[in-house]
């Protein structure tokens, strides 16, 4: 599984990537998770709010930091 949180690295957008990294962990699902911080990447999505979370190419949040409930449903 490949997830990537696209922000600029504002804070939303670190603990966004801190509360995937933690779901990820708590259940021990195989993912790499990357942090795009790069523009033009992020604009590529079609994402212009941040931070966003792409599982396996599929924009799944934008502009707001998920909670952990809504994280599961995408990962399990």
């Amino acid at each position: 599984m490949d997830i990537k949180v696209l922000g600029p690295g504002c804070p939303k957008c670190q603990q966004t990537e801190q509360l995937i990294k933690e779901v990820v962990a708590e259940f021990g699902v195989e993912a790499q998770v990357e942090k795009v911080t790069d523009i033009m990447k992020i604009a590529g999505y079609g994402v212009f709010g941040t931070p966003a979370v792409v599982v396996d190419g599929e924009v799944k949040s934008v502009g707001k930091i998920p909670e952990k409930e809504e994280i599961k449903t995408w990962i399990l």
